[in-house]
């Protein structure tokens, strides 16, 4: 097995003590909810769900896969045990690294793997014949896909991208409708094939190393295959198995994959789901739905789960730790100075909520750092509020971010609104038919830059007295 195997990572959850097992639960909303209920916990964990009612022992399904910093620090290949300040400081750089070095760690194809332990043929392709949950009470159906990398490949060029599309059976578990955001490099990939050939290849894991989900979440470089990303990651070149009938690629190890075409007039009604805001907004729409014409699975194969829903959720900490770290490379390489760090919120599902804590440098620094925040690839989809903030505040803490909104930000000075920015179908803002447009606010919490010199000193120790203080009394910080 590789370093992308998601049995070595469950073995190795287990021994770090970051594992749960959970038997009995129902694929109708009970795993959904115990997912729900660990997720909320001070320290939740991974749960593997086995002897699932109406299943074979053996069909699992994995869930919180990366809901803590430990969970998080394995999956990078950073190893278990850290800490969320640790985490965070591992990362500084690394975005930027992976993106430099993906090239170099392109996913390598090999003539068989895991994922052919067992073809079923087309006639017998039923999604519903191993657990695919219903994770919601008002959910529109069970989704199969919610932790999946959905794989597309641009038609010009042959770069492959994997998408956390979400994927509900359809057709009495015979069919499958992926949901693609328009804006989406899936999305994009797609619209060139039907104007080339009117019908797009598409192709799915369902079950994986966590770091598929990681890399098919977050926002890689256009032009970068996910594949190649996660190899430099984790600092191997994942090995990849070509699906016979589409020729995608997908992970030789994956669980469960399968192929298929979709067409311009082949649609499902699809929905309502859960999602990521934490509202029903998507409400129900005709999906593009696929003609699946190869399912593939191991033995005893895990559904890797990520349902998403009100903050905090399956993927919320993931989202936010790594589009942090991405974002903070993304404003110095953009040639912003001073940048002390970045955070993109959980409660605002690691996108709408964005404070960066800079160190001034000359005026106007700080609200240029807000607007490049605002609109940069990395970060302008479904923002809503930038908080630009001084070093001394840590923008991970949202009890010091709103301690300097409110003693150092003028809202007459200090709050800007920008308007017709990138919005999504899934804001519970908007309206049914209408353009997904949203606006952000941008708030200036920095002190006024005229008035550093002599802007009030912060009531609170040094630094250098907590430190000494913690050393001799060390319950005080326990």
């Amino acid at each position: 097995m590789s370093v992308f195997s998601l049995r070595s990572w469950i073995t190795a959850a287990e021994q770090a003590g970051e594992l749960e097992h959970v038997s009995g639960a129902s694929a109708v909303l009970e795993i959904g909810a115990a997912s729900q209920l660990n997720y909320r916990r001070k320290h939740p964990r991974a749960l593997l769900f086995d002897d699932i009612p109406g299943y074979q022992k053996g069909q699992r399904v994995l869930t919180s896969s990366l809901t803590n910093p430990s969970l998080m620090g394995m999956s990078l290949g950073l190893g278990p045990g850290l800490t969320d300040a640790a985490l965070v400081q591992a990362l500084r750089g690394r975005p930027s690294a992976w993106r430099e070095q993906a090239a170099h760690w392109a996913a390598g194809e090999v003539a068989d793997g895991p994922v052919f332990e067992n073809v079923v043929a087309k006639q017998d392709i039923n999604f519903l014949r191993f657990p695919s949950p219903v994770w919601h009470e008002e959910d529109g159906g069970p989704y199969v896909g919610t932790g999946c990398a959905v794989v597309t490949v641009d038609p010009d060029t042959g770069t492959p991208n994997a998408g956390a599309y979400r994927i509900q059976v359809q057709d009495d578990g015979a069919a499958v409708s992926v949901n693609i955001e328009s804006g989406k490099h899936g999305a994009q990939h797609i619209r060139k094939w039907f104007d080339r050939e009117g019908r797009a290849p598409i192709a799915a894991s369902l079950g994986h190393h966590p770091v598929f989900l990681m890399v098919a979440g977050t926002e890689v470089p256009l032009g970068i295959s996910e594949f190649d990303y996660a190899g430099a990651i984790l600092g191997e070149h994942v090995p990849v198995v070509r699906l016979p009938d589409t020729g995608l690629p997908v992970p030789a190890e994956s669980e469960v994959a399968f192929e298929g075409w979709l067409y311009p007039d082949r649609r499902r009604p699809e929905g309502p789901f859960g999602e990521w805001t934490g509202y029903y907004s998507g409400g129900k729409a005709q999906v593009l739905t696929a003609e699946v014409t190869g399912y593939f699975h191991r033995d005893d194969p895990v559904n890797l789960g990520a349902p998403p829903g009100k903050p905090p959720h399956d993927y919320s900490y993931m989202r936010s730790v790594l589009k942090s770290a991405m974002a903070t490379d993304a404003l110095a390489d953009a040639g912003l100075p001073g940048v002390a760090g970045v955070w993109l919120h959980e409660v605002g599902g690691g996108r709408s909520v964005i404070a960066v804590a800079i160190e001034q440098r000359y005026a106007g620094h700080s609200r240029q750092a807000g607007y490049l925040a605002a609109q940069h690839p990395v970060t302008a989809y479904m923002n809503r509020l930038v908080i630009t903030v001084d070093s001394d505040i840590n923008p991970r803490d949202l009890g010091e971010v709103m301690w300097a909104v409110s003693t150092r930000c003028d809202p007459q000075r200090d709050v800007d609104v920008m308007r017709y920015s990138w919005g999504s179908r899934v804001d519970p803002l908007g309206r049914p038919g209408e353009p997904a447009y949203n606006s952000r606010l941008l708030i200036d919490a920095c002190r006024p830059f005229e008035r550093l010199a002599d802007f009030p000193p912060v009531a609170a120790a040094s630094d250098e007295v907590l430190r000494r203080v913690a050393e001799r009394w060390p319950g005080l910080t326990e």
